[in-house]
């Protein structure tokens, strides 16, 4: 059967190293992404302090220059939540029994939703440290946090992770590692083509959210509604996930003869991939959340 699939593009996931003598360093297109996802969202957010008239009763709920304060507990958040998420939901048996090796950020492994409770654990310590109203601070934050999810998405395309379940649509990728025993085994073809489901992610968790949150912010008048705009995120984000994880090839700890589609969870008839099953409860908030604050 002719193949009708994209190679994949020439592409490292770092950007350069130096080198000198016996230490070397090298700056990866995902450490890129986090910092441009941090750098774009703190200059977002404090352009949304400088405008009062954006918020309740015209007034910011902190000043600009406190946006950087802000942006260190964010940060923090972000890493160690995502991941302590990722060692408790995909692979816990191994750092269980390798626990020095959870503090290895540097070698890949982090959890969106880990990353994502971390971030409200912060935001609520710093709110409450500094007397900020914590729903227009989430809000501020829901607003920007698509731009680094968005680049976060690419930066795994780059690095050829995270791909998709087989597919024979012409726009399937061959990714480098992702082996062709893992293919059905009648697949017509010599090589393993696959979804581009990291770039699916960018656009529906990237790129649409972040046009919809900034025409309801900008155009909408959302911000005088403190929570509107962050169960929006909550539960588009939830949702963009959850249709993903119909192509995005399952972890491989989920995999086995009986279970090829690698659910992780099963409900009567319906199985789920972890993905989906944590992507529920922030669909379900995040409309509780918004329907809450509207009616309020």
């Amino acid at each position: 059967m002719t193949l009708l699939a994209i190679p994949f593009p020439d592409l490292s996931p770092e950007i350069f190293t130096l080198t000198l003598g016996s230490f070397s360093f090298s700056l990866r297109w995902y450490a890129l992404a986090y910092v441009a996802g941090f750098l774009l969202g703190w200059w977002i957010v404090q352009g949304l302090m400088k405008r009062p008239a954006l918020w309740p009763g015209a007034q910011a709920p902190m000043e600009p220059a406190r946006v950087e304060g802000l942006l260190t507990y964010v940060i923090i958040g972000v890493i160690l939540g995502g991941r302590l998420g990722f060692v408790l939901f995909y692979q816990p048996g191994y750092y269980l029994t390798n626990p020095t090796e959870i503090l290895r950020v540097w070698e890949g492994g982090m959890a969106f939703h880990g990353g994502f409770a971390g971030v409200i654990i912060a935001g609520l310590i710093y709110c409450r440290r500094h007397g900020v109203p914590p729903l227009q601070i989430a809000d501020a934050m829901a607003l920007v946090a698509p731009i680094g999810i968005g680049l976060g998405r690419v930066a795994n395309f780059i690095n050829a992770e995270l791909w998709g379940r087989p597919t024979l649509q012409p726009w399937g990728v061959i990714f480098p590692g992702a082996q062709a025993q893992t293919c059905p085994w009648d697949w017509p073809m010599e090589v393993c083509a696959r979804h581009p489901t990291q770039l699916y992610e960018a656009t529906l968790e990237g790129l649409v959210l972040f046009a919809v949150l900034a025409w309801l912010v900008w155009r909408r008048g959302w911000l005088q509604t403190p929570g509107a705009v962050t169960g929006i995120f909550v539960a588009g984000y939830g949702l963009g996930r959850f249709i993903v994880e119909f192509f995005r090839q399952p972890d491989a700890q989920f995999v086995t003869p009986d279970n090829p589609i690698g659910h992780a969870l099963t409900l009567g008839p319906l199985g789920l991939t972890m993905g989906q099953a944590l992507s529920l409860p922030m669909i379900a908030g995040g409309l509780a959340l918004l329907i809450w604050r509207r009616r309020a």
